[in-house]
C-alpha cells in the first residue's frame, strides 16, 4: 500500500483540487472562534480557531474525514455533509458556492433560491430595448414594456403562460413571430438541454420537459435528437403582426447576486 503524501505547499501550482478544498476548509476552521459556535475557549489550544474533532461534531463528521479532507485526501463528500460542513463553518453565501465548486458537487440549497433582488428587477424596467428575466425553467419573472410589445404570444397581456419554451412549442402567435421558428425552436430546446442538466432531476423541471414530450411532437423530436448548444446572443428576427419584420442582436447574461436568473436584452441590430 503507497503511502500518502501531502501536497507541498511551497508549489501551489501543483496543488490538486482535493489540496485546494482542503486547505480552504482549515483556513475557515482556524479563523472560527469557539465562542462563536457556542464553544467554551478551553485551554491548551495552539490556534485560536477550532479543533478538527470539534468542527467534526459540529457538522455531525467523522473526525478523520475531517482530517482527511483538510490533508488533500481524495475523500467524496455527499452534497448533504458539504452543507453540514458549510453550515458549522459560518460560510457565507460566496464561500459556500466555492466549497461546492472546488468539491464538484451541487449545492441543495441553490435549487431553493429563486427570488429576484429589487435590484435586478429594477434593471429590467431600466433597459431602453426589449429584456426580460427568466428563472431556471425559463419562465418569465419580469419583462419591460418594449418586450410586451414585441413578444406576441408570450410577453403581451392576452398570453397566459409565460415560460419561454411552452410557449415556443405550444403559442401560435409566438411560433408566427419567431422568424425561421423550426431552426430557432430546435435551437432554444438544445440550449435549454445544457442549461438545465445541473437540475435534470428537480420536480418542475421534470414537469416541464415530459410535459411538453407529451403535448408536442416537434419539441419531443428535438429533445430526442439530444442536441446540446451554449446559449449565445446573436441576431434575432421577428415578424411582428403591426410592425413588420423587426431585428435585433441578443445578449444574455447571469445576474451575480442571482446565479439562478438569466437577463435577456434585445439591441436594434
Amino acid at each position: 500500500m503507497t503511502e500518502y503524501a501531502p501536497p507541498d505547499p511551497a508549489r501551489p501550482h501543483e496543488l490538486t483540487r482535493e489540496a485546494v478544498l482542503g486547505r480552504f476548509l482549515r483556513a475557515h476552521r482556524e479563523r472560527l472562534a469557539p465562542a462563536e459556535v457556542g464553544l467554551a475557549p478551553g485551554r491548551r489550544r495552539r490556534t485560536p480557531g477550532l479543533r478538527r474533532e470539534e468542527l467534526a461534531q459540529l457538522a455531525g463528521l467523522s473526525a478523520t474525514w475531517v482530517t482527511w479532507l483538510e490533508q488533500g485526501r481524495p475523500v467524496a463528500l455527499s452534497a448533504r455533509a458539504l452543507a453540514s460542513l458549510a453550515g458549522a463553518l459560518r460560510l457565507s453565501r460566496a464561500e459556500r458556492a466555492y466549497l461546492f465548486e472546488l468539491a464538484g458537487r451541487r449545492d441543495p440549497m441553490q435549487a431553493q433560491d429563486e427570488h429576484a433582488p429589487a435590484a435586478v428587477l429594477a434593471s429590467v424596467e431600466a433597459i431602453n430595448g426589449p429584456a426580460y428575466l427568466l428563472d431556471r425553467q425559463w419562465s418569465a419573472l419580469a419583462w419591460n414594456a418594449a418586450a410586451a410589445d414585441l413578444f406576441v404570444g408570450w410577453l403581451d397581456p392576452a398570453s397566459e403562460d409565460r415560460n419561454l419554451l411552452r410557449s415556443m412549442f405550444l403559442s401560435p402567435g409566438l411560433q408566427a413571430l419567431v422568424e425561421d421558428w423550426p431552426h430557432r425552436a430546435a435551437r432554444l430546446v438544445s440550449e435549454f438541454r445544457a442549461h438545465s442538466i445541473r437540475h435534470a432531476d428537480d420536480p418542475p423541471m421534470r414537469a416541464l420537459v415530459e410535459g411538453l414530450i407529451a403535448q408536442s411532437p416537434v419539441f419531443r423530436a428535438d429533445w430526442l435528437s439530444q442536441d446540446v448548444e451554449e446559449r449565445q446572443g446573436g441576431r434575432r428576427g421577428f415578424q411582428h403582426p403591426l410592425r413588420g419584420l423587426l431585428h435585433f442582436e441578443q445578449l444574455t447574461l447571469v445576474p451575480a447576486a442571482a446565479p439562478g436568473l438569466t437577463l435577456v436584452m434585445l439591441m436594434p441590430a
